[in-house]
Protein backbone atom coordinates (compact mmCIF):
# COMPACT_ATOMS: atom_id res chain seq x y z
CA UNK A 1 0.00 0.00 0.00
CA UNK A 2 1.39 3.38 -0.97
CA UNK A 3 1.93 6.10 1.62
CA UNK A 4 0.24 9.29 0.34
CA UNK A 5 2.50 12.29 -0.17
CA UNK A 6 1.42 15.43 1.76
CA UNK A 7 0.13 18.13 -0.56
CA UNK A 8 2.79 20.65 0.44
CA UNK A 9 5.59 18.30 -0.61
CA UNK A 10 3.76 17.18 -3.73
CA UNK A 11 3.35 20.79 -4.85
CA UNK A 12 6.96 21.57 -4.00
CA UNK A 13 8.11 18.54 -5.95
CA UNK A 14 6.03 19.50 -8.98
CA UNK A 15 7.36 23.07 -8.87
CA UNK A 16 10.97 21.93 -8.66
CA UNK A 17 10.54 19.25 -11.28
CA UNK A 18 9.04 21.72 -13.75
CA UNK A 19 12.16 23.86 -13.43
CA UNK A 20 14.40 20.88 -14.12
CA UNK A 21 12.64 19.12 -16.97
CA UNK A 22 14.62 20.93 -19.64
CA UNK A 23 18.01 20.40 -18.02
CA UNK A 24 20.53 18.13 -19.76
CA UNK A 25 20.55 14.78 -18.05
CA UNK A 26 17.40 15.48 -16.05
CA UNK A 27 15.20 13.14 -18.05
CA UNK A 28 15.18 9.37 -18.00
CA UNK A 29 18.22 7.54 -16.71
CA UNK A 30 18.79 3.89 -15.90
CA UNK A 31 20.49 4.35 -12.55
CA UNK A 32 19.15 5.73 -9.29
CA UNK A 33 20.41 9.28 -8.71
CA UNK A 34 20.14 11.29 -5.50
CA UNK A 35 21.07 14.96 -5.00
CA UNK A 36 24.02 15.81 -2.76
CA UNK A 37 21.76 17.19 -0.04
CA UNK A 38 21.13 13.53 0.81
CA UNK A 39 24.25 11.83 2.10
CA UNK A 40 25.99 10.03 4.91
CA UNK A 41 25.97 11.97 8.21
CA UNK A 42 23.07 14.23 7.23
CA UNK A 43 20.45 15.54 9.64
CA UNK A 44 16.78 15.34 8.70
CA UNK A 45 14.07 17.42 10.33
CA UNK A 46 12.36 15.93 13.37
CA UNK A 47 8.58 15.85 13.90
CA UNK A 48 7.89 16.59 10.22
CA UNK A 49 7.33 14.29 7.22
CA UNK A 50 10.75 13.95 5.56
CA UNK A 51 10.70 14.78 1.86
CA UNK A 52 12.97 12.51 -0.20
CA UNK A 53 13.50 12.96 -3.94
CA UNK A 54 15.73 11.78 -6.75
CA UNK A 55 15.69 10.36 -10.28
CA UNK A 56 15.38 6.92 -11.80
CA UNK A 57 13.58 5.31 -14.76
CA UNK A 58 10.17 6.78 -15.62
CA UNK A 59 7.42 4.83 -13.90
CA UNK A 60 9.87 3.04 -11.61
CA UNK A 61 8.49 2.02 -8.20
CA UNK A 62 10.52 3.54 -5.35
CA UNK A 63 10.59 2.58 -1.67
CA UNK A 64 12.29 4.47 1.14
CA UNK A 65 13.18 3.30 4.65
CA UNK A 66 14.39 5.60 7.43
CA UNK A 67 14.73 3.91 10.80
CA UNK A 68 11.38 2.20 11.37
CA UNK A 69 9.55 4.56 8.98
CA UNK A 70 8.85 3.57 5.38
CA UNK A 71 7.16 5.05 2.32
CA UNK A 72 6.63 4.24 -1.35
CA UNK A 73 6.23 6.22 -4.55
CA UNK A 74 6.71 6.13 -8.29
CA UNK A 75 8.90 8.12 -10.67
CA UNK A 76 7.03 10.42 -13.05
CA UNK A 77 7.42 10.58 -16.82
CA UNK A 78 10.65 12.55 -16.41
CA UNK A 79 12.09 10.02 -13.99
CA UNK A 80 11.75 12.15 -10.87
CA UNK A 81 10.25 10.74 -7.70
CA UNK A 82 9.06 12.49 -4.52
CA UNK A 83 8.43 10.42 -1.40
CA UNK A 84 7.40 11.54 2.08
CA UNK A 85 8.64 9.48 5.02
CA UNK A 86 6.50 9.75 8.17
CA UNK A 87 7.85 12.02 10.89
CA UNK A 88 10.34 10.81 13.48
CA UNK A 89 11.33 12.25 16.84
CA UNK A 90 14.89 13.44 17.43
CA UNK A 91 17.37 10.61 17.50
CA UNK A 92 19.53 8.28 15.44
CA UNK A 93 21.85 7.36 13.95
CA UNK A 94 19.76 5.58 11.33
CA UNK A 95 20.23 4.30 7.81
CA UNK A 96 18.27 5.86 4.97
CA UNK A 97 17.71 3.30 2.21
CA UNK A 98 16.24 4.21 -1.18
CA UNK A 99 15.31 1.32 -3.50
CA UNK A 100 14.40 1.73 -7.15
CA UNK A 101 16.04 -0.14 -10.05
CA UNK A 102 19.04 -0.13 -7.71
CA UNK A 103 19.57 0.66 -4.03
CA UNK A 104 21.37 3.48 -2.26
CA UNK A 105 21.93 3.53 1.50
CA UNK A 106 23.03 6.56 3.52
CA UNK A 107 24.44 5.89 6.97
CA UNK A 108 24.82 7.80 10.22
CA UNK A 109 21.62 9.80 9.62
CA UNK A 110 20.45 11.88 12.58
CA UNK A 111 17.01 13.36 13.20
CA UNK A 112 16.91 16.84 14.71
CA UNK A 113 16.62 20.49 13.70
CA UNK A 114 17.63 21.70 10.22
CA UNK A 115 18.27 25.36 9.36
CA UNK A 116 19.35 27.19 6.20
CA UNK A 117 22.14 29.76 6.80
CA UNK A 118 22.01 32.26 3.96
CA UNK A 119 22.90 35.77 2.84
CA UNK A 120 26.08 37.53 1.77
CA UNK A 121 29.60 37.81 3.20
CA UNK A 122 28.64 38.44 6.82
CA UNK A 123 26.84 35.09 6.82
CA UNK A 124 29.62 33.46 4.82
CA UNK A 125 32.22 34.86 7.24
CA UNK A 126 34.09 31.84 8.59
CA UNK A 127 34.57 30.71 12.17
CA UNK A 128 38.34 31.00 11.81
CA UNK A 129 37.97 34.73 11.01
CA UNK A 130 35.54 35.56 13.83
CA UNK A 131 36.47 36.71 17.32
CA UNK A 132 38.59 34.04 18.99
CA UNK A 133 38.27 31.88 15.91
CA UNK A 134 41.23 29.76 16.97
CA UNK A 135 39.70 29.02 20.37
CA UNK A 136 36.25 28.45 18.88
CA UNK A 137 37.69 25.92 16.44
CA UNK A 138 39.64 24.09 19.15
CA UNK A 139 36.47 23.43 21.13
CA UNK A 140 34.27 22.42 18.18
CA UNK A 141 33.74 18.81 19.16
CA UNK A 142 30.05 18.36 18.44
CA UNK A 143 29.39 15.04 16.67
CA UNK A 144 25.64 15.79 16.60
CA UNK A 145 26.04 19.11 14.78
CA UNK A 146 26.29 18.40 11.07
CA UNK A 147 27.39 20.85 8.38
CA UNK A 148 27.06 21.10 4.61
CA UNK A 149 28.06 23.97 2.31
CA UNK A 150 26.67 24.73 -1.15
CA UNK A 151 29.25 26.06 -3.65
CA UNK A 152 28.72 29.48 -5.23
CA UNK A 153 27.38 28.81 -8.74
CA UNK A 154 25.71 31.66 -10.60
CA UNK A 155 23.63 30.73 -13.62
CA UNK A 156 20.41 31.45 -15.47
CA UNK A 157 19.92 27.70 -15.96
CA UNK A 158 18.10 25.89 -13.11
CA UNK A 159 20.37 23.36 -11.43
CA UNK A 160 19.20 20.21 -9.73
CA UNK A 161 22.32 19.32 -7.76
CA UNK A 162 25.56 20.66 -6.29
CA UNK A 163 28.91 19.32 -5.11
CA UNK A 164 29.02 18.94 -1.36
CA UNK A 165 28.70 16.53 1.54
CA UNK A 166 27.64 16.47 5.17
CA UNK A 167 30.23 16.36 7.90
CA UNK A 168 30.24 16.48 11.69
CA UNK A 169 31.40 19.63 13.48
CA UNK A 170 35.05 19.16 14.44
CA UNK A 171 37.96 21.56 15.05
CA UNK A 172 38.91 21.17 11.38
CA UNK A 173 35.50 21.25 9.69
CA UNK A 174 34.13 24.35 11.41
CA UNK A 175 37.04 26.61 10.51
CA UNK A 176 35.73 27.46 7.07
CA UNK A 177 32.04 27.21 7.91
CA UNK A 178 29.71 30.16 8.45
CA UNK A 179 30.46 31.63 11.88
CA UNK A 180 26.94 32.98 12.41
CA UNK A 181 25.50 29.67 11.22
CA UNK A 182 27.73 27.53 13.42
CA UNK A 183 27.29 29.66 16.55
CA UNK A 184 23.53 29.73 15.98
CA UNK A 185 23.41 25.96 15.55
CA UNK A 186 25.62 25.38 18.56
CA UNK A 187 23.31 27.44 20.76
CA UNK A 188 20.31 25.44 19.58
CA UNK A 189 22.12 22.13 20.10
CA UNK A 190 23.26 23.03 23.60
CA UNK A 191 19.81 24.31 24.57
CA UNK A 192 17.59 21.69 22.95
CA UNK A 193 19.95 18.71 23.31
CA UNK A 194 19.03 17.40 19.85
CA UNK A 195 21.03 17.00 16.63
CA UNK A 196 21.30 20.10 14.46
CA UNK A 197 21.89 20.25 10.69
CA UNK A 198 23.15 23.47 9.11
CA UNK A 199 23.05 24.19 5.36
CA UNK A 200 25.38 27.09 4.47
CA UNK A 201 24.59 28.59 1.07
CA UNK A 202 25.73 32.19 1.66
CA UNK A 203 27.51 34.09 -1.12
CA UNK A 204 29.59 37.17 -0.31
CA UNK A 205 28.50 40.41 -1.96
CA UNK A 206 25.25 38.94 -3.23
CA UNK A 207 22.22 41.08 -4.04
CA UNK A 208 18.73 40.00 -2.98
CA UNK A 209 17.43 39.88 -6.56
CA UNK A 210 19.94 37.14 -7.38
CA UNK A 211 18.12 34.89 -4.88
CA UNK A 212 14.75 35.22 -6.68
CA UNK A 213 13.57 33.36 -9.81
CA UNK A 214 13.42 35.40 -12.98
CA UNK A 215 9.73 34.72 -13.62
CA UNK A 216 8.79 35.98 -10.16
CA UNK A 217 10.58 39.27 -10.79
CA UNK A 218 9.05 39.54 -14.26
CA UNK A 219 5.56 39.22 -12.79
CA UNK A 220 5.96 42.52 -10.91
CA UNK A 221 6.26 45.79 -12.82
CA UNK A 222 8.41 47.26 -10.05
CA UNK A 223 11.39 45.27 -11.29
CA UNK A 224 10.96 45.97 -14.99
CA UNK A 225 13.80 48.50 -15.14
CA UNK A 226 16.07 46.29 -13.04
CA UNK A 227 15.61 43.36 -15.41
CA UNK A 228 15.78 45.53 -18.52
CA UNK A 229 19.08 46.99 -17.34
CA UNK A 230 20.56 43.55 -16.91
CA UNK A 231 19.20 42.33 -20.23
CA UNK A 232 20.77 45.26 -22.04
CA UNK A 233 24.04 44.71 -20.22
CA UNK A 234 24.12 41.04 -21.22
CA UNK A 235 23.17 41.55 -24.89
CA UNK A 236 26.75 41.91 -26.10
CA UNK A 237 28.55 40.82 -22.95
CA UNK A 238 31.69 38.82 -23.81
CA UNK A 239 33.58 37.69 -20.74
CA UNK A 240 36.12 35.78 -22.81
CA UNK A 241 37.06 38.98 -24.62
CA UNK A 242 37.37 40.85 -21.32
CA UNK A 243 39.55 38.10 -19.93
CA UNK A 244 41.76 38.07 -23.02
CA UNK A 245 42.21 41.85 -22.77
CA UNK A 246 43.15 41.54 -19.12
CA UNK A 247 45.69 38.79 -19.87
CA UNK A 248 47.37 41.03 -22.43
CA UNK A 249 47.50 43.96 -20.00
CA UNK A 250 48.81 41.71 -17.26
CA UNK A 251 51.61 40.34 -19.47
CA UNK A 252 52.62 43.87 -20.39
CA UNK A 253 52.54 44.91 -16.72
CA UNK A 254 54.87 42.02 -15.84
CA UNK A 255 57.16 42.77 -18.81
CA UNK A 256 57.40 46.41 -17.69
CA UNK A 257 58.72 45.37 -14.28
CA UNK A 258 55.42 45.26 -12.38
CA UNK A 259 55.32 49.03 -11.99
CA UNK A 260 52.19 50.50 -10.44
CA UNK A 261 49.06 48.55 -9.59
CA UNK A 262 48.45 45.27 -11.35
CA UNK A 263 45.52 45.23 -13.80
CA UNK A 264 42.45 43.86 -12.06
CA UNK A 265 41.17 40.54 -13.35
CA UNK A 266 37.60 40.99 -14.58
CA UNK A 267 34.69 39.19 -12.92
CA UNK A 268 32.20 37.30 -15.01
CA UNK A 269 29.07 39.34 -14.35
CA UNK A 270 26.95 36.93 -16.37
CA UNK A 271 27.65 34.28 -13.73
CA UNK A 272 27.94 36.69 -10.82
CA UNK A 273 26.11 37.23 -7.57
CA UNK A 274 24.11 40.33 -8.58
CA UNK A 275 22.44 39.11 -11.74
CA UNK A 276 18.76 38.41 -11.03
CA UNK A 277 17.98 34.70 -10.48
CA UNK A 278 21.62 33.57 -10.70
CA UNK A 279 21.93 32.38 -7.12
CA UNK A 280 18.41 31.04 -6.96
CA UNK A 281 19.15 28.76 -9.91
CA UNK A 282 22.67 27.73 -9.01
CA UNK A 283 22.69 27.63 -5.22
CA UNK A 284 19.23 27.60 -3.69
CA UNK A 285 17.20 25.49 -6.10
CA UNK A 286 19.17 22.24 -5.56
CA UNK A 287 18.22 22.34 -1.86
CA UNK A 288 14.59 23.44 -2.17
CA UNK A 289 12.29 20.78 -0.79
CA UNK A 290 14.72 19.45 1.80
CA UNK A 291 12.65 19.45 4.98
CA UNK A 292 13.82 22.26 7.26
CA UNK A 293 12.74 24.10 10.39
CA UNK A 294 13.62 27.55 9.04
CA UNK A 295 16.20 29.98 7.70
CA UNK A 296 18.53 32.64 9.08
CA UNK A 297 19.69 35.47 6.82
CA UNK A 298 22.38 38.15 6.94
CA UNK A 299 22.35 40.40 3.87
CA UNK A 300 21.47 43.90 2.77
CA UNK A 301 24.75 45.72 2.31
CA UNK A 302 24.64 45.15 -1.47
CA UNK A 303 21.10 46.55 -1.69
CA UNK A 304 21.58 49.59 0.56
CA UNK A 305 21.69 51.98 -2.38
CA UNK A 306 18.19 50.77 -3.32
CA UNK A 307 16.70 50.59 0.15
CA UNK A 308 13.21 51.70 -0.90
CA UNK A 309 13.14 48.91 -3.48
CA UNK A 310 14.20 46.48 -0.72
CA UNK A 311 10.95 47.24 1.11
CA UNK A 312 9.19 45.02 -1.45
CA UNK A 313 12.09 42.97 -2.78
CA UNK A 314 13.05 41.40 0.54
CA UNK A 315 9.52 40.24 1.48
CA UNK A 316 9.10 38.99 -2.09
CA UNK A 317 12.25 36.90 -1.73
CA UNK A 318 11.14 35.37 1.56
CA UNK A 319 7.62 34.62 0.33
CA UNK A 320 8.98 33.07 -2.86
CA UNK A 321 11.26 30.77 -0.86
CA UNK A 322 8.30 29.71 1.26
CA UNK A 323 6.13 29.12 -1.79
CA UNK A 324 8.78 27.04 -3.52
CA UNK A 325 9.62 25.01 -0.41
CA UNK A 326 6.03 24.01 0.17
CA UNK A 327 6.38 24.04 3.96
CA UNK A 328 4.09 26.95 4.69
CA UNK A 329 5.36 30.05 6.48
CA UNK A 330 8.50 28.53 7.92
CA UNK A 331 10.50 30.76 10.31
CA UNK A 332 12.74 33.34 8.65
CA UNK A 333 14.99 35.45 10.88
CA UNK A 334 17.51 38.02 9.67
CA UNK A 335 20.25 40.28 10.98
CA UNK A 336 19.71 44.00 10.63
CA UNK A 337 22.70 45.87 9.20
CA UNK A 338 25.36 46.71 11.78
CA UNK A 339 26.88 50.14 12.28
CA UNK A 340 29.52 50.92 9.64
CA UNK A 341 31.55 53.79 8.16
CA UNK A 342 32.65 56.96 9.95
CA UNK A 343 30.54 58.61 12.59
CA UNK A 344 29.15 61.99 11.53
CA UNK A 345 28.78 65.00 13.80
CA UNK A 346 25.50 66.34 12.43
CA UNK A 347 22.26 64.59 11.39
CA UNK A 348 22.20 63.58 7.76
CA UNK A 349 20.53 61.21 5.33
CA UNK A 350 21.68 57.60 5.24
CA UNK A 351 21.11 54.77 2.77
CA UNK A 352 22.06 52.23 5.45
CA UNK A 353 19.44 53.68 7.81
CA UNK A 354 16.86 53.37 5.04
CA UNK A 355 17.88 49.75 4.41
CA UNK A 356 17.53 48.98 8.13
CA UNK A 357 14.08 50.57 7.99
CA UNK A 358 13.15 48.32 5.05
CA UNK A 359 14.33 45.28 6.99
CA UNK A 360 12.23 46.25 10.01
CA UNK A 361 9.16 46.84 7.83
CA UNK A 362 9.33 43.23 6.67
CA UNK A 363 8.27 41.98 10.10
CA UNK A 364 4.89 43.66 9.60
CA UNK A 365 4.58 42.23 6.10
CA UNK A 366 5.20 38.55 6.79
CA UNK A 367 4.34 36.15 9.64
CA UNK A 368 6.99 34.08 11.40
CA UNK A 369 9.69 36.63 10.65
CA UNK A 370 12.08 38.36 13.00
CA UNK A 371 15.01 40.75 13.14
CA UNK A 372 18.16 40.69 15.26
CA UNK A 373 19.30 44.27 15.89
CA UNK A 374 23.10 44.55 16.17
CA UNK A 375 23.80 48.31 16.09
CA UNK A 376 26.21 47.90 18.99
CA UNK A 377 28.25 45.10 17.38
CA UNK A 378 29.64 46.74 14.24
CA UNK A 379 33.02 48.21 13.38
CA UNK A 380 33.32 51.56 11.60
CA UNK A 381 36.28 50.52 9.45
CA UNK A 382 35.21 46.95 8.76
CA UNK A 383 32.05 45.93 6.94
CA UNK A 384 32.58 42.46 8.45
CA UNK A 385 32.35 42.88 12.23
CA UNK A 386 34.06 39.91 13.86
CA UNK A 387 31.75 39.47 16.83
CA UNK A 388 29.63 36.81 15.20
CA UNK A 389 28.94 35.06 18.52
CA UNK A 390 26.56 37.76 19.78
CA UNK A 391 24.96 38.08 16.35
CA UNK A 392 24.16 34.36 16.42
CA UNK A 393 22.83 34.54 19.97
CA UNK A 394 20.36 37.27 19.02
CA UNK A 395 19.11 35.14 16.14
CA UNK A 396 18.94 32.10 18.43
CA UNK A 397 16.76 34.01 20.89
CA UNK A 398 14.14 34.42 18.18
CA UNK A 399 14.18 30.72 17.35
CA UNK A 400 14.21 29.53 20.96
CA UNK A 401 11.20 31.68 21.85
CA UNK A 402 9.11 31.51 18.67
CA UNK A 403 9.84 27.95 17.57
CA UNK A 404 10.86 26.06 20.69
CA UNK A 405 8.72 27.60 23.41
CA UNK A 406 11.31 29.18 25.68
CA UNK A 407 10.49 32.26 27.75
CA UNK A 408 13.40 34.60 27.01
CA UNK A 409 13.99 38.20 26.00
CA UNK A 410 14.25 38.03 22.22
CA UNK A 411 13.02 41.19 20.49
CA UNK A 412 14.50 44.67 20.53
CA UNK A 413 12.33 47.63 21.56
CA UNK A 414 10.44 48.99 18.53
CA UNK A 415 8.73 52.29 17.81
CA UNK A 416 4.94 52.29 18.34
CA UNK A 417 3.64 55.87 18.15
CA UNK A 418 4.51 59.54 18.63
CA UNK A 419 2.54 62.47 20.00
CA UNK A 420 3.70 66.06 19.69
CA UNK A 421 2.78 68.29 22.61
CA UNK A 422 4.11 71.83 22.46
CA UNK A 423 7.85 71.69 21.99
CA UNK A 424 8.11 68.01 22.97
CA UNK A 425 7.61 64.65 21.33
CA UNK A 426 6.28 61.78 23.43
CA UNK A 427 7.39 58.45 21.91
CA UNK A 428 5.91 55.07 22.89
CA UNK A 429 7.60 51.72 22.27
CA UNK A 430 6.68 48.05 22.11
CA UNK A 431 8.76 45.05 23.19
CA UNK A 432 10.57 46.92 25.96
CA UNK A 433 11.02 43.88 28.20
CA UNK A 434 11.64 45.00 31.75
CA UNK A 435 11.73 48.61 30.59
CA UNK A 436 13.85 51.03 28.61
CA UNK A 437 17.43 51.60 29.69
CA UNK A 438 20.74 52.99 28.41
CA UNK A 439 24.18 51.52 27.84
CA UNK A 440 27.39 52.96 29.29
CA UNK A 441 26.08 56.41 30.32
CA UNK A 442 22.70 57.50 31.75
CA UNK A 443 22.11 60.17 29.08
CA UNK A 444 20.04 59.02 26.10
CA UNK A 445 22.10 59.34 22.92
CA UNK A 446 21.04 59.03 19.30
CA UNK A 447 17.84 61.10 18.96
CA UNK A 448 17.30 63.91 16.46
CA UNK A 449 14.27 66.12 16.00
CA UNK A 450 12.92 68.42 13.27
CA UNK A 451 10.09 70.80 12.54
CA UNK A 452 8.13 71.00 9.31
CA UNK A 453 11.27 72.41 7.64
CA UNK A 454 12.68 68.85 7.84
CA UNK A 455 15.98 70.13 9.29
CA UNK A 456 17.08 67.71 11.98
CA UNK A 457 19.13 68.66 15.01
CA UNK A 458 20.44 66.65 17.93
CA UNK A 459 17.81 66.27 20.62
CA UNK A 460 17.65 65.82 24.36
CA UNK A 461 15.76 62.74 25.48
CA UNK A 462 14.73 61.18 28.76
CA UNK A 463 12.89 58.06 29.84
CA UNK A 464 9.57 59.06 31.43
CA UNK A 465 7.97 55.63 31.72
CA UNK A 466 8.68 51.96 31.21
CA UNK A 467 7.90 52.28 27.49
CA UNK A 468 8.03 56.04 26.96
CA UNK A 469 10.68 58.58 25.99
CA UNK A 470 10.31 62.35 25.85
CA UNK A 471 12.31 64.16 23.13
CA UNK A 472 12.95 67.87 22.58
CA UNK A 473 15.48 70.45 21.41
CA UNK A 474 15.76 74.15 22.18
CA UNK A 475 16.14 74.94 18.47
CA UNK A 476 12.86 73.25 17.50
CA UNK A 477 9.80 74.86 19.04
CA UNK A 478 7.19 73.00 16.98
CA UNK A 479 8.55 69.50 16.37
CA UNK A 480 7.10 67.38 13.55
CA UNK A 481 9.41 64.37 13.45
CA UNK A 482 11.85 62.37 15.56
CA UNK A 483 14.51 59.94 14.42
CA UNK A 484 16.71 57.55 16.34
CA UNK A 485 19.99 55.98 15.22
CA UNK A 486 19.45 57.39 11.73
CA UNK A 487 22.95 57.14 10.26
CA UNK A 488 25.32 54.66 8.65
CA UNK A 489 27.18 54.46 11.95
CA UNK A 490 24.89 56.00 14.57
CA UNK A 491 26.07 57.00 18.01
CA UNK A 492 23.27 55.65 20.19
CA UNK A 493 22.77 53.83 23.46
CA UNK A 494 19.12 52.99 24.21
CA UNK A 495 18.25 49.38 24.96
CA UNK A 496 15.93 47.22 27.00
CA UNK A 497 16.96 46.36 30.54
CA UNK A 498 17.79 42.92 29.15
CA UNK A 499 20.43 44.49 26.88
CA UNK A 500 18.73 44.29 23.48
CA UNK A 501 19.41 47.53 21.53
CA UNK A 502 16.52 49.69 20.40
CA UNK A 503 15.47 49.28 16.77
CA UNK A 504 16.32 52.38 14.69
CA UNK A 505 13.24 54.32 13.65
CA UNK A 506 11.78 57.54 12.35
CA UNK A 507 8.32 58.98 12.95
CA UNK A 508 8.17 60.73 9.56
CA UNK A 509 7.72 59.39 6.05
CA UNK A 510 9.56 62.18 4.27
CA UNK A 511 11.29 61.13 1.04
CA UNK A 512 14.59 59.33 1.52
CA UNK A 513 17.73 59.43 -0.57
CA UNK A 514 17.12 55.95 -2.02
CA UNK A 515 13.53 56.67 -3.03
CA UNK A 516 13.29 56.29 -6.83
CA UNK A 517 12.69 59.50 -8.75
CA UNK A 518 9.35 59.74 -10.54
Amino acid sequence: MKTPLPTRFLLAGIAIASCLMSLPGSTAQAELMMPAIFGDSMVVQRNEPVHIWGWTKPGQEVSVQLGDRAAKGKANDEGRFDVSVPALPAGGPYDLTVKADETKTFTDVLVGEVWICSGQSNMAWAVQSANDGDLESLTANYPQIRLISVPTVGTQEPQRDFKGSWTAATPDTVKGFSAVGYFFGRQLHQTLDVPVGLIDNAWGGSAAEAWIPRDVLEADDKYESLLAGWDKRMENYDYDALLKSWEEKHRKWVADGRKGNAPRRPRDDSAGNHRPANIYNGVLLPTIGYTIRGAIWYQGESNAGRAYEYRDLFPLMIQTWRDKWGQGDFPFYWVQLADFRSEVKEPTDSSWAELREAQTMTMSRLPNSGEAVILNLGESADIHPKNKQDVAKRLARWALVKDYGYDLPYRSPTYREAKFEGNKAIIKFDHVGGGLDTFDVPELIGFTIAGEDQKFVHAKAKIVGKDTIEVSADAVTNPAAVRYAWADNPVCNVQSKEGLPMTPFRTDDWPGITQPKE
